[in-house]
């Protein structure tokens, strides 16, 4: 029986790293990206550009990434802008192009899939910067521990996007995601279960994949702090503080146990689109501005559905008000769409259902229950009901 081979593979601070082929002359310079379009870099008569720089900065936004010259500030990913603009006030402030991501998403992808060879490739997509690939069919793997294809894919992928990747390659997807954080940027790791004690135990038992905030937390005041300290913890008095289930999972993945298969297609639930403003928006006083905030994330969700081949019959509406107060409203449609007009208008409906008393400081937009496009049913072409304009309209 073949022996189980899995790569991770995460791109290096990835939507920074495609700022920087565009703006080469910020190399090694901390930029953050998570600017809005107001910070688009300004060109000036003699060729260069003017940033802008985040002490300048002011609202709510959050970074998205930061390049590795920002993060040796204490700037990360999520981190409110204006708290890194304490940290790093000179560092150079990017607006965000998800267009741009995720064209070099799919360059990156397809040059993996290049490699690997297998028809179809055994590849899980994760999201825009990262994969899992299962090495375990590839020749010489059982010689190297697939060391080989592993550079030929790092090879290959700075070959077409001028972009580096770290990876891990170990028996399973839990250690090939902790692998590949080992040695970044531009790194490879391999590791076997003989590896767990001196490269995985060291590490804060929060860095496994599924041990989140409240989890760690729980687990440092019950004086657990490492993966090897959670290792260590009796089985039996794990499952008396977290339950059957995560108590025993938490025992098996602090011993790097994960039988979880590579996953090469799996249909979404949904697709969404929100925004955090940069200052909280009256839907009276901002009607206008919030109105076209609406109509544009109908849109882009419109557009996602049909780039990725959706329709979809559930619309829903997200707000969360100034005091963080979370609201969210609903409406199933009699046929599945993808249209930006139909979602616009039932997103409206919701809307009607919704307090608009108070200022917002996000909105969003979620369409559900979706169905691949070539599977639903012929479109019968009935309106729906008319309703009156919502306090975003004009």
């Amino acid at each position: 029986m073949t022996r189980r081979l899995i790569a991770h593979l995460d791109m290096d601070a990835f939507y920074a790293s495609v700022e920087l082929l565009r703006y080469p002359d910020l190399k090694g310079q901390p930029v953050v990206i998570g600017g809005g379009r107001r910070h688009q870099p300004e060109l000036l008569p003699d060729g260069t550009r003017r940033y802008a720089i985040l002490r300048h900065y002011a609202g709510r936004g959050v970074i998205t990434t930061a390049t590795y010259a920002a993060r040796a500030f204490g700037v990360n990913s999520g981190m409110g802008l204006m708290k890194a603009a304490a940290l790093a006030p000179d560092a150079v402030l990017l607006p965000i192009d998800f267009d741009e991501y995720r064209r070099y998403s799919r360059l990156f992808k397809a040059a993996v899939a290049e490699v690997v060879g297998t028809d179809p490739p055994v590849i899980e997509d994760r999201g825009v910067d990262e994969i899992y690939i299962d090495l375990s069919a590839q020749p010489g793997v059982e010689v190297d521990r697939g060391e080989a294809v592993a550079r030929a894919i790092k090879a290959r992928v700075l070959e077409r996007t001028g972009l580096s990747c770290s990876i891990g390659v170990t028996p399973n997807k839990l250690l090939s995601k902790l692998a590949s954080e080992l040695d970044k940027p531009d790194g490879l790791t391999l590791l076997g279960h003989d590896d767990i004690p001196a490269r995985i135990w060291p590490l804060p038992a929060r860095r496994i994949n599924g041990i989140g905030p409240k989890s760690a937390a729980r687990l440092e005041a019950l004086g657990i702090r490492s993966i090897g300290e959670l290792a260590a913890a009796d089985p039996a008095w794990l499952v008396t503080q977290f339950g059957a289930h995560y108590g025993r999972w938490l025992h098996e993945a602090a011993h790097g146990r994960d039988e979880r298969a590579v996953v090469t297609h799996s249909e979404p639930v949904s697709l969404s689109r929100e925004t955090t403003f940069d200052r909280d928006l009256h839907p009276r006083t901002d009607r206008a501005v919030l109105s076209g905030i609406f109509t544009r994330l109908c849109e882009q969700v419109a557009d996602d559905l049909q780039r990725k081949g959706y329709v979809g019959r559930t619309i829903g509406l997200k707000l969360r008000y100034e005091d963080f107060r979370t609201v969210t409203r609903d409406l199933t449609l009699p046929q599945a769409t993808a249209d930006a007009a139909e979602i616009r208008r039932a997103a409206g409906l919701c809307l009607k259902r919704t307090p608009l008393d108070r200022r917002l400081r996000l909105l969003g937009v979620r369409v559900g229950k979706l169905e691949r496009l070539a599977d639903a049913p012929p479109r019968i072409h009935e309106p729906l009901a008319p309703y009156t304009a919502s306090l975003f309209e004009h």
